[in-house]
């Protein structure tokens, strides 16, 4: 694997820069390190595809041990897109040895440079993951759209898998995945949704997925509760941060960023969005697919809109839709502005589909 490092990078690994070795691009990257909320960052955009890998928050220890970090971060990455394990494998093997170069041309030094740019754009993901192999800020920064010549663009992440539909002589996704239903509970009114998840997803993707199926904002703290059969009381709890774990539970509390949804496939599953209005998401999984040619979801079906944000609740869902039933209600065209302006709209999958596919 040739590292083909910034002078500042190369300063801070206090190594001379190896003679330039010629390597695939597909096996070359460039590497720049960075502040991203006063904490040493590493960027790594690769020759070939231009996707980004983010270490974030590297300490002493970690400059010393970066050739095996940078492996783990490859490894880890390349997984949540989808890629099937045995080909990161041997993608990995046909380049173990890692070799630190300087950077190669000006070409190459402001696609770094953009990437950089873009990472810092996103750096409030670090809020939410601060993962030392940042797979969130990543993937983030690989969705976005780059240059690549006179009125040509490119996203990184579909020319990753390009690239290994290239390296690889059949199907380049991991294709297990399950067909889930989430019924929201909201009293007399029927909301769900039919889904497609690739089991590899973290918790915290499965909450995106969740966010758009349902057309939440994600203004709210959220949580999974996990299961088992005929219990009233979760045994796991999973969270988007650690402040949670401040609090006293007589559950065992996980980040839901470590755990794959493969991991509780056969237990009963409890996602709860905004803990003012407690909406409760129950989950099923009702077939798994062993051959999805996806990496991403996919909506089925559905039916029904979920309820506008702060509507306050249930009770608060019914006042809501008596007086959009009603145009001759006083309050019925103040009503009908401020659901608009929460996003309120009847369900649409392909609409849903659009944005699962962008997410």
């Amino acid at each position: 694997m040739l590292i083909q490092c910034s002078k500042k990078l190369l300063d801070q690994l206090k190594i001379k820069p190896q003679v330039q070795n010629v390597a695939e691009p597909f096996f070359s990257w460039h590497a720049n390190l960075m502040m991203v909320n006063r904490r040493k960052t590493i960027v790594l955009v690769n020759d070939l595809h231009r996707y980004v890998i983010v270490l974030y928050g590297l300490k002493a220890k970690d400059f010393k041990n970066l050739p095996s970090l940078i492996t783990s971060a490859i490894r880890e990455t390349y997984q949540q897109e989808g890629i099937k394990e045995e080909l990161v494998e041997k993608y990995l093997k046909q380049a173990p040895q890692f070799f630190f170069s300087k950077t190669k041309d000006r070409t190459s030094v402001a696609r770094m440079n953009k990437a950089c740019e873009t990472v810092g754009f996103f750096d409030y993901e670090v809020a939410i993951d601060p993962s030392l192999i940042n797979v969130t800020l990543s993937r983030r920064a690989s969705q976005n759209m780059y240059g690549a010549g006179k009125n040509s663009y490119i996203y990184p992440y579909k020319e990753l898998i390009k690239a290994f539909e290239s390296f690889s002589t059949g199907s380049v996704y991991n294709p297990k995945a399950a067909i889930v239903k989430i019924t929201l509970r909201l009293g007399n009114h029927k909301v769900w949704r039919r889904l497609v998840i690739p089991v590899y997803y973290k918790f915290n993707r499965l909450h995106k997925t969740l966010q758009q199926a349902f057309g939440w904002q994600n203004y709210h703290l959220h949580e999974f509760q996990i299961y088992k059969s005929k219990t009233t009381l979760p045994f796991i709890t999973l969270v988007d941060n650690e402040e949670a774990f401040e609090i006293q539970s007589d559950t065992t509390i996980k980040l839901e960023r470590e755990v794959s949804f493969s991991e509780y496939l056969s237990e009963k599953i409890r996602y709860v969005y905004d803990f003012g209005d407690y909406w409760e998401h129950d989950i099923k999984v009702e077939e798994i697919i062993e051959d999805y040619d996806k990496n991403y979801p996919v909506c089925l079906a559905g039916n029904g809109a979920a309820p506008p944000e702060d509507v306050g609740g249930e009770f608060g869902y019914d006042h809501f839709l008596k007086i959009m039933a009603d145009k001759n209600h006083p309050n019925y065209e103040e009503m009908t502005r401020w659901a608009e302006q929460q996003g309120y709209q009847d369900f649409d999958r392909d609409q849903v589909n659009k944005k699962l596919e962008r997410m």
